[in-house]
């Protein structure tokens, strides 16, 4: 199993909608950076969930239930399905994540506009643990 962070505005799709819809077309990625990590995205894979502008946190756990397939609103570029798994026990924010020095080197980090990107397991399990950590 392969790690990921998706990233959407919590105006436009938050974690409580895919909680609400249960399953969503994680589709409208137009960077071909991002595209590839989809492509690359298989079933099973797990996807840290984060809320970007609005919070800027990772809030949830989703899982890739569909792999690559064409965009349905542009066929040139390609979606995945994803469902939901868990929420995390508290957001972990952009600011803890960039203050801790397990994620130095994690694409949120250093990239944060990516919209998809992979996640190390060392990474995962770094987030996991702040998540289970009372916010300082």
């Amino acid at each position: 199993m392969e790690y990921w962070l998706i990233k959407s505005e919590p105006r436009v799709y938050s974690w409580d909608d895919l909680v609400r819809d249960g399953r969503t077309v994680w589709d409208g990625v137009k960077n071909a950076s991002a595209a590839i990590n989809l492509r690359a995205m298989r079933f099973g894979d797990e996807c840290l969930y984060y809320h970007s502008n609005e919070g800027k946190a990772c809030v949830g756990i989703a899982r890739v239930v569909r792999e690559a397939f064409p965009d349905p609103a542009d066929p040139k570029w390609v979606a995945v399905d994803v469902e939901p798994v868990r929420p995390l026990a508290r957001p972990v924010t952009l600011a803890e994540a960039r203050a801790d020095p397990r994620l130095a080197a994690m694409v949120l980090v250093k990239n944060s506009r990516l919209s998809v990107q992979p996640v190390t397991a060392a990474e995962w399990a770094a987030v996991l643990d702040l998540a289970a950590t009372p916010a300082s």
